[in-house]
C-alpha cells in the first residue's frame, strides 16, 4: 500500500496555515508539522521570530531549507510552511521535486492584504518584519505582491480564504484534501 502524499499548506502570515492545518491533520489522523517550529528547533531558538532576530533572516532561510528537506523525508503529513519558505534558497525546488514524485500536494491559502492585516492585528504572536525593517502589518501589501505569483506557481490548488469564516475555510481545505 502506498503512503498518502504530504499535504503542504502555503500562504502569507495569517492565512490560516497552522490553524487549519492542525485541524485537517486531526481529522485525517495524520501528523501535523509547522515548519517554523522545526526551523526554530534546528536553530536552537524558542520560536521563528527569535531565530530571525538572533541569527538573521538569511540564516533562518538557509535553516528553513534544511528543515524542509528533513521533514519531506516523511510521508503522509500535513505540513504548514512558513510564509517565506518558498523564497528560501532551494526550497521551491525541493517541493517541486516531491510534487513530480507525487509525494506532496500543495494548497495555497490565499487572502487579501486587508484580511491578513485584520487577522494579524488580533494575533499576539511576535512577528519580525521581513522587508527593510517595516512594521509587519505595514509590509503586507508588498509581501503579497512579491509572493502571490510564486505561491500560485508552486500550488496544486489555490483556496481563496478571503472573507470565509473558519468553518467554510476548513470545508474548502477538506474538499481539496479529499481530492488528493
Amino acid at each position: 500500500m502506498t503512503k498518502p502524499p504530504t499535504l503542504i499548506l502555503i500562504g502569507l502570515r495569517g492565512s490560516g496555515k497552522t490553524t487549519l492545518g492542525k485541524r485537517l491533520a486531526a481529522e485525517l489522523d495524520r501528523p501535523f508539522v509547522d515548519l517554523d517550529d522545526e526551523t526554530a528547533r534546528l536553530m536552537h531558538a524558542p520560536d521563528a521570530g527569535a531565530a530571525i532576530r538572533e541569527h538573521s533572516l538569511r540564516a533562518f532561510r538557509a535553516a528553513e531549507t534544511r528543515a524542509l528537506a528533513g521533514v519531506l523525508r516523511g510521508t503522509g503529513l500535513v505540513l504548514a510552511l512558513g510564509g517565506g519558505t518558498p523564497t528560501a534558497p532551494g526550497a521551491s525546488d525541493l517541493i517541486a521535486e516531491e510534487q513530480r514524485r507525487a509525494r506532496v500536494r500543495v494548497a495555497y491559502l490565499r487572502a487579501s492584504a486587508t484580511t491578513l492585516r485584520e487577522r494579524l492585528a488580533q494575533d499576539p504572536t511576535d512577528r519580525p518584519p521581513l522587508l527593510g525593517g517595516e512594521d509587519p502589518l505595514a509590509e503586507i501589501e508588498r509581501v503579497l505582491e512579491q509572493r502571490d505569483v510564486p505561491y500560485r506557481t508552486l500550488a496544486n490548488a489555490v483556496i481563496d480564504v478571503d472573507g470565509l469564516d473558519p468553518e467554510l475555510a476548513f470545508a474548502a481545505l477538506r474538499d481539496w484534501a479529499d481530492d488528493t
